[in-house]
């Protein structure tokens, strides 16, 4: 697996990032030799944060963690990443084996490890129906807080299109916009 780095706010430096590569390889196994990953580390208020995303064909599986020490973080991502390759074993088997891209031999899924029973898989519970009304998006944000909730639906007052607003974990913002 070839990967790129980008670093925030800390400096990668060969040590760190031989580290990280080794600690990575344990993804090789999965994968051939052509597929590329990019990891993004950052220092923010004294959170290492490490982003370790990998392109296959059609899909990206991507895993992001945040902890006091960069090597906690990786070994968590790449936790995540691994559990995201034994989740989802045979709709990639199918999807990617007639390319030779992803090996399967050493994945074992979570049916085989019996960690996800029938019952344990998500379903839809409730559905809620709300009527939207045009606001801006200052105001969305305003009732998204008000309400307790980390995301808001609403009605873009001067576009007249649908929007999301999240609370992202940083504490700022996102705006999410339907792309026609």
């Amino acid at each position: 697996m070839k990967l790129k780095y980008t670093g925030k706010n800390v400096e990668i430096g060969k040590n760190l990032k031989e580290k990280v590569e080794k600690k990575l390889s344990k993804l090789d196994k999965y994968f051939q030799d052509d597929i590329e990953g990019h990891v993004n580390l950052s220092d923010i208020k004294n959170q290492k944060i490490v982003e370790v995303t990998i392109f296959l064909p059609g899909t990206i599986l991507r895993a992001e963690e945040n902890t006091h020490d960069f090597m906690d973080s990786v070994d968590r991502a790449l936790d995540a990443l691994e559990k995201q390759i034994r989740k989802h074993k045979t709709k990639l088997q199918k999807r990617y084996s007639k390319h030779e891209t992803i090996r399967f031999d050493g994945i074992q899924s979570l049916e085989d490890e019996k960690e996800v029973a029938e019952d344990d898989k998500p379903k839809i519970v409730r559905v809620k129906k709300f009527g939207l009304k045009p606001m801006s998006v200052e105001e969305a944000i305003l009732q998204m807080e008000l309400l307790g909730h980390n995301f808001f639906v609403f009605l873009e007052a001067e576009m007249d299109i649908v929007q999301v607003v999240y609370k992202r974990k940083d504490g700022n913002y996102g705006l999410i916009e339907p792309e026609f």
